[in-house]
């Protein structure tokens, strides 16, 4: 299997990644961490998808997807930390003033899972915010040791994952994702 990872722009692959079966659905669609919680509050069903598909025709799309072959596989959201929520997080600190990317969510398909695409996912995020001028890239995934994390909340990613492409221990936070700390990790860009 060869994974491609290409910017989030089409909506229709997005939306299988990320969007409900159900196009009435309230769910997160991504946007928890991206939007200010009043308007993603108000964003209800179909309105949620209608706002991420406008994400997906800006200049800058939401993040990146990973294809086997046509198929969409794989999901990662990455933006200016200025842009997202973590940018007044009480939780997970600011580690100094550098205009950092986060990378703050990885989604693999059932039955496409324990084949890399985590991996190539992270490495396509770090490829996107590295083209769009970022000086480094923070990410904040649960450091779960050896222990096993939901797969419904293992969408913030595992530390050893980022340690092996190359990010950094750079600060603790006070989040706590599935009873399991997260931490600060970043790559340096420059």
């Amino acid at each position: 299997m060869t994974i491609e990872v290409r910017p989030a722009s089409d909506f229709a692959d997005v939306r299988a990644l990320v969007g409900p079966k159900s196009p009435g659905a309230n769910v997160c669609w991504c946007l928890s961490y991206r939007i200010p919680s009043k308007l993603n509050n108000e964003l209800r069903g179909p309105a949620r998808g209608e706002y991420v598909a406008g994400l997906c025709r800006a200049q800058t799309p939401p993040g990146v997807l990973a294809y086997d072959g046509d198929e969409p596989v794989g999901w990662a959201a990455v933006a200016p930390r200025s842009d997202t929520s973590f940018a007044h997080s009480r939780k997970i600190p600011h580690v100094d003033d550098l205009p950092v990317w986060s990378l703050w969510c990885i989604r693999v398909r059932p039955g496409h899972r324990k084949q890399g695409i985590s991996h190539g996912l992270i490495a396509g995020a770090v490829e996107f915010a590295r083209a769009h001028g970022a000086p480094a890239i923070e990410a904040y995934p649960v450091d779960n040791g050896d222990a096993r994390v939901d797969m419904t909340m293992a969408y913030a990613g595992i530390r050893k994952n980022f340690e092996r492409a190359g990010f950094v221990h750079a600060a603790d936070t006070t989040s706590v994702l599935a009873g399991h700390p997260r931490v600060l990790m970043r790559l340096d860009l420059r």
